[in-house]
């Protein structure tokens, strides 16, 4: 994939119809990179004090579910803060890779979205909000975008963090393990799609 780079190696191209906090625009524009097919899409990268059990959390702006789907608005919610068992960390502490891998993760759900019409997505809402099952299947989906697009080594980054960290509730840690894909179902999805590039260059 052609991700074009600005002068000073970053990709400001991909700042097209995007609201980013500087204090994360390169990890976000270099998530975006990897997504061409949201170039044009209206996305608001917000920071807010406390979101209930998560730490991002895409969704489509309520009121453009009125308009034509090509008018629709997406906001990706991002806590302030990081709750470790003993303090908390300022998100922007997290490390890059991690951050990055994050991101994508919650652009996943907005590609998970573009597929869906307007009252698709309020149904996909309802569903969400009261179906574990379902829960567990959106969320896959979106970690599969990811990989798809080259992401991979960033979500397992994002994984390792969450999981290996000693000060990270091991409530928090059982959600992402019923929830996610696994680093180890990750490093097999990425292995399968370096086997189909391989098969398709040598048929080429």
């Amino acid at each position: 994939m052609n991700r074009n780079k600005d002068a000073n190696g970053g990709f400001l191209s991909y700042e097209h119809k995007k609201q980013i906090p500087p204090v994360i625009k390169q990890q976000v524009l270099k998530a975006l990179s990897f997504y061409p097919e949201l170039k044009n899409t209206v996305i608001s990268f917000i920071f807010r004090k406390n979101i209930r059990s998560s730490v991002m959390q895409a969704q489509p702006v309520f009121h453009t579910l009125l308009r034509k789907r090509k008018d629709r608005r997406y906001r990706i919610n991002i806590s302030t803060h990081f709750s470790l068992i003993r303090c908390d960390m300022p998100v922007t502490e997290i490390p890059e890779e991690v951050m990055v891998g994050w991101i994508a993760h919650e652009l996943g759900h907005i590609m998970d979205y573009e597929q869906r019409s307007n009252t698709g997505i309020i149904s996909f809402g309802y569903r969400y909000l009261f179906s574990s099952k379902y829960v567990k299947e959106a969320e896959r989906v979106a970690d599969t975008y990811a990989v798809e697009r080259g992401l991979g080594k960033h979500l397992i980054a994002t994984k390792r963090f969450i999981l290996d960290h000693a000060e990270i509730p091991q409530a928090y840690k059982n959600k992402i393990t019923r929830l996610y894909l696994s680093p180890d179902v990750i490093v097999e999805l990425v292995k399968k799609l370096e086997e189909k590039k391989q098969k398709e260059v040598a048929q080429a």
